[in-house]
């Protein structure tokens, strides 16, 4: 079971704003138009898939989440970006209950999600998700890890849950380690099991907490090379990351979060090159000029 302390990035944010972007930033953002490796997939995305609404979320005094207001199409990539503390991981989280929410409501196509129990186990099945430390047993194989999750919450037959584990575990490039040890293997190389596993649910929607943040930079490429596949098959996909690379080449919208709220949310072309918040801006100028 995932750990379910607060994380980094739900700590209070210390970043004071400062003066606005200035027009090197739109410049290190790129326009989406002017660049042929842009990834999303084709055509518009389809009816509302996770609909957050009034999402309210306390740690004890400090109020994390406040009033979120987000809609998840089906097909759709959004990115979730902002400064540490701003709630951004906690509000990924909250989607398939891993934090509980104090107020408002979370649906997952069209069913409120449940407080506990079996009903919880079976929407659940529905949202993979992707952490930034792998959370691999040690004790088992590259395709025990795999297969582990449609035999016992499925009850897929073990020769099946086999065959697929083989093809997702080719799919995201580590069919050669299906008999080793997580603890045998890189870190970008875990990551990428990990996904296998959250795909072999057959889930409607990926959750990707951070999924890079725990890696040497060298094997961040491999990991981001993998979702940049998923987005393009029309995965629907909500990523909180840092890479800023990825939200501009694969997303549908970027979603900026401060303070525990929505400050905007645009396409990527939009929102790196003309941000309307001064918050969102002056993030930006830190971020891209470095």
């Amino acid at each position: 079971m995932a750990d379910t302390a607060v994380t980094s990035d739900d700590q209070p944010d210390r970043t004071t704003a400062g003066t606005t972007a200035t027009s090197s930033t739109a410049a290190a953002a790129g326009s989406t138009q002017d660049r042929p490796d842009a990834v999303r997939s084709p055509g518009s995305p389809g009816d509302p898939l996770v609909v957050l609404s009034g999402v309210q979320k306390h740690f004890g005094p400090l109020h994390v989440l406040r009033d979120i207001d987000l809609t998840i199409h089906r097909g759709e990539v959004v990115v979730l970006i902002g400064p540490s503390g701003s709630g951004k991981s906690t509000l990924c989280r909250t989607i398939n209950r891993l934090e509980t929410i104090d107020s408002g409501s979370i649906t997952i196509d069209g069913r409120e999600l449940p407080a506990e129990g079996r009903e919880l186990a079976r929407l659940r099945a529905d949202v993979g998700m992707v952490f930034q430390s792998f959370n691999l047993f040690a004790h088992k194989t590259v395709l025990e890890n795999v297969t582990l999750g449609p035999i016992k919450s499925k009850g897929v037959k073990s020769s099946q849950a086999k065959e697929k584990a083989t093809q997702l575990l080719e799919r995201v490039g580590v069919a050669n380690q299906a008999g080793k040890l997580p603890a045998q293997l890189s870190g970008g190389q875990q990551q990428r099991v990990a996904i296998a596993r959250a795909l072999a649910m057959d889930p409607k929607v990926m959750l990707f907490d951070e999924p890079t943040s725990a890696l040497d930079p060298e094997m961040i490429n491999e990991v981001l090379d993998v979702m940049v596949s998923l987005a393009r098959e029309g995965m629907t996909m909500l990523v909180v990351t840092h890479e800023m690379g990825f939200a501009r080449r694969a997303a549908h919208r970027v979603v900026f979060m401060d303070a525990g709220q929505v400050v905007e949310q645009a396409d990527p072309e939009t929102f790196f090159t003309a941000p309307r918040s001064e918050r969102a801006r002056d993030f930006l100028s830190k971020i891209l000029t470095h």
